[in-house]
């Protein structure tokens, strides 16, 4: 068949980034992060247009989640914050944000691409090797064995969306139930390649978040049972609750077409067959002194009774959502077929009870070693629950890259004017070899890091969204907010009381500067210094695993789209 319209040739773009199109759709990308930045970031609503649901939220999972973007460009530098965000969680808006003022700063400037490259790799290996050093005054060691440093770090995740709409009250409340959450998931006896456990976020909305609590073990949400009544349960000789776990239909809805296909003789019924090998299981189940039976999909209501009758619980469309937290907390292994049941694939439960929760009825599992918790999770409405479920899954994730890594950063600014500080003491005092090996002049490497330093100065003035003036001291690099309206006086001292991140006062002249914007800052005379005491009991932190990743893929993407010559889209 002959085609009806032409084919067209591939549109050929070349440099990018001196378009306007390009240019114009970056800036705006970098102003709707910039301004959901932060504890007092603005909310943005997203929804298609056409209907469907609307999410309200400040956090970059959801925005990038779901927005449209159809610049090339802009689809690489969205789809390289996405993944960084599904490794790390945290981060999101600060790589992004980053992200976009290397490409903005960078691009400005009179020096080839390829020197940018070269230039930007090696202030980047400055700034790590920094934040990996002992010395380096933006970082905080974690201590397991007390929770101070802990509580900052979850505090500091749950106060840094809007959309949650938590009062100090609720913060404290959850701040204390993610950290018991995290406890409750690593493991008593410690091996040699320790797992952690798993939290599962049950949802109650309309509801209090003080009314939230946690419970160890699993809640499965169960309407058909009835409270009032006691609940009997099989058990073994040792005192527990045997369990198996089904992942297969247990509905006798006969044989899966995708498996094949079966022969069956005259005057066979095929469901009554299938209902037969199904009761020959419970009848297996029973014989095995099996207390607890969970299907993640549908169980024959004939099936169910007759394990009713046997003493044994039924517990039927679990989800798939909880067969892997099920099966790490009971040791069972879930059975794929009513065919063939080995004697190794169940596993146990210390205690089986019924909770209720508002107007829900749950089936709590008990296990013996508890390895998995259930976070009954409230919020008043549903956008504010849905960002509140997305931010405590982004605390438990950060808890556990601390487990490895026992180190967080600075927040509120200060770590991005502390490594800037660094970074322009440093590039000031290199020797001359540096210049040769990187093959550029000293003035290239100047320019390349004074754009390197207002990058990173522009994620801290980001956090800025009602016009606060703000300052950065030449003693310890840290970064300081005036509130807006304040008088004129003649020492900052009567307008600042702690720097952005908690850890200095200002008991002491600290020679403050304005952060500028373009112009950049003075140049320290000497390293920044690391503080002696810190002044404020709750700090504001960061994930040192997660903003570490973001330093790097905000700059590896910012170099990649600089070194873009060409576009090539098909127009078919």
């Amino acid at each position: 068949m002959s085609r009806l319209e032409a084919k067209k040739p591939p549109l050929f773009i070349s440099e990018p980034l001196t378009g306007d199109a390009v240019s114009q759709s970056l800036s705006l990308l970098s102003g709707i992060l910039k301004s959901s930045y932060g504890p007092a970031g603005r909310l943005k609503q997203l929804h298609n247009g056409v209907g469907g649901c609307v999410c309200t939220t400040s956090q970059s999972s959801a925005l990038l989640g779901h927005l449209s973007v159809s610049q090339p460009v802009l689809r690489v530098l969205t789809a390289s914050i996405r993944n960084h965000v599904s490794r790390f969680s945290d981060c999101g808006l600060f790589t992004a944000i980053l992200c976009c003022g290397f490409i903005e700063n960078f691009r400005s400037l009179n020096v080839a691409p390829f020197t940018v490259i070269k230039i930007s790799k090696h202030l980047l290996s400055l700034c790590m090797n920094h934040l990996k050093c002992e010395a380096c005054g933006c970082r905080v060691s974690v201590d397991f064995s007390s929770v101070g440093t802990l509580v900052c770090l979850v505090r500091s995740i749950l106060t840094s969306k809007p959309a949650c709409m938590l009062n100090k009250t609720e913060v404290d409340h959850l701040t204390s139930l993610v950290l018991k959450a995290f406890l409750f998931t690593v493991p008593c006896n410690v091996e040699t390649n320790a797992v952690l456990g798993k939290c599962v976020i049950i949802p109650m909305k309309g509801r209090r978040v003080v009314d939230s609590t946690i419970l160890p073990g699993l809640l499965i949400e169960t309407p058909e049972i009835q409270l009032g009544k006691p609940l009997a349960v099989r058990r073994t000789v040792s005192n527990l609750i045997k369990i198996a776990l089904f992942s297969v239909s247990m509905s006798g809805d006969g044989f899966n077409p995708e498996e094949g296909t079966i022969a069956v003789h005259h005057g066979v019924s095929l469901e009554v067959s299938e209902l037969n090998q199904l009761l020959n299981v419970g009848k297996q189940l029973v014989e095995e002194e099996v207390g607890l039976v969970v299907c993640q999909k549908v169980m024959h209501p004939s099936l169910k009774q007759y394990l009713k009758e046997n003493g044994v619980i039924a517990v039927d469309r679990a989800g798939l959502c909880l067969m892997e937290p099920l099966g790490r907390m009971t040791g069972s292994q879930p059975i794929a077929s009513i065919h063939s049941l080995s004697p190794g694939c169940y596993g146990s439960l210390k205690d089986l009870r019924i909770e209720s929760f508002a107007l829900k009825h749950f089936l709590h599992l008990i296990p013996e070693d508890t390895v998995v918790c259930s976070l009954i999770l409230c919020n008043r409405s549903e956008t504010a629950w849905d960002e509140l479920k997305r931010v405590c899954e982004t605390a438990e994730h950060v808890l556990q890259l601390t487990v490895k890594e026992p180190l967080a950063l600075l927040g509120g600014g200060c770590t991005e004017t502390h490594l800037a500080s660094y970074i322009r003491y440093k590039s000031s005092s290199l020797p001359a070899s540096t210049f040769k090996d990187l093959d550029c002049s000293q003035t290239q490497y100047q320019l390349v890091a004074e754009g390197f330093c207002r990058s990173l100065e522009s994620v801290a003035r980001s956090l800025s969204h009602d016009s606060e003036e703000i300052l950065t001291d030449m003693v310890y690099g840290h970064c300081w907010f005036v509130p807006s309206g304040s008088p004129c006086v003649s020492k900052w001292t009567d307008l600042v009381s702690k720097c952005g991140c908690g850890m200095n006062g200002n008991s002491e002249d600290l020679s403050w500067r304005f952060l500028q914007g373009q112009s950049g800052s003075p140049v320290l005379q000497g390293c920044p210094k690391e503080p002696s005491v810190k002044v404020a009991d709750l700090l504001t932190l960061d994930c040192f695993a997660a903003k570490c990743s973001g330093l790097q893929v905000a700059l590896e993407t910012a170099n990649l789209i600089l070194d873009l010559s060409y576009i090539i889209e098909d127009q078919n």
